[in-house]
């Protein structure tokens, strides 16, 4: 679980820019579309030359597969990711985090329904020690007046990434992680390239394109790796109980890049979460010993 556990929190390291990312885009006149034209564009173009150049075989996939892939890219990925970036445009980037971050408890339901999860107490306490943590790091998005379609769209990225990660597991089950990656990113980029804006490229000032590089190299080919890796090796709910540094990371590059304060409540919130996320290994660990 400990391996898993590493390649959860590198993906939400890598997913916790996005938020940050998207809002500098914003500021540099991007559109959310076209600013997740240009994520998933660069990703697929950076993959395919990792790819080929060390490991072409990966790029063989069935065309049962391709259409799972196909239909996680075209709908379901880009109607969550659709669903985050329409909330950052019109809410503060800590309440929709907030909001996103209910997907643990929703993803441990679906899993327990229909996965034959066993929730046991120690999960439980770890989900608590996460929601706590999760609120408290983002204490000042209660003091906030909701714009009520940004609080809209982010209950529907939360719903539908929670449904996204579940279908992953039962879907993409026995398909290379990175194939999986390159395939489902390919086809959310042309689902984006068809809703935003195909001649966005000629037009990208030197600051848009390096918005546009990043968002391809961290939320894109890193964070969904690590990802579809980390629910491979331990299960779409424990991955989404490890991914909850997240938060952390948006409220420390929130502080660096942006000039948002921190207070203490949000460091406690911090420790919670970083809490529940050791508590299943701590579980682990005293099982192995036994």
């Amino acid at each position: 679980m400990l391996q898993g556990l590493v390649y959860a929190v590198i993906s939400a390291a890598c997913f916790g820019s996005m938020a940050i990312l998207v809002k500098f885009g914003y500021m540099a006149g991007m559109d959310g579309a076209v600013m997740m034209q240009m994520r998933f564009t660069v990703a697929v173009v950076l993959l395919l030359f990792y790819l080929l150049a060390k490991t072409p075989r990966l790029l063989r996939i069935s065309l049962r597969d391709l259409g799972k892939c196909a239909f996680l890219g075209l709908v379901v990925y880009w109607l969550q990711t659709t669903c985050f970036v329409n909330a950052l445009e019109t809410i503060p980037a800590s309440t929709a985090a907030l909001v996103l971050y209910g997907h643990p408890m929703a993803v441990t339901l679906l899993a327990s329904l229909f996965l034959r999860m066993r929730v046991d107490r120690v999960v439980i306490l770890s989900l608590a020690l996460v929601m706590v943590g999760c609120c408290l790091v983002f204490y000042d998005a209660f003091l906030r007046e909701v714009n009520t379609a940004g609080l809209v769209y982010a209950l529907g990225a939360m719903a539908t990434f929670s449904v996204y990660l579940i279908l992953v597991q039962i879907l993409l089950k026995g398909l290379k992680p990175l194939t999986a990656t390159f395939y489902v990113m390919a086809f959310t980029a042309i689902s984006f390239t068809l809703s935003g804006d195909i001649h966005a490229w000629t037009t990208l000032d030197p600051q848009q394109a390096l918005i546009s590089l990043a968002l391809g190299l961290f939320p894109g080919v890193i964070a969904v790796t690590f990802l579809f890796t980390a629910i491979e090796r331990i299960g779409s709910a424990y991955a989404c109980i490890f991914s909850s540094v997240e938060p952390i990371i948006t409220l420390l590059a929130a502080a660096v890049f942006l000039g948002e304060p921190v207070v203490w409540l949000q460091i406690w919130g911090a420790a919670l979460i970083i809490l529940g996320i050791v508590t299943p290994n701590l579980r682990l660990r005293r099982t192995e010993a036994g």
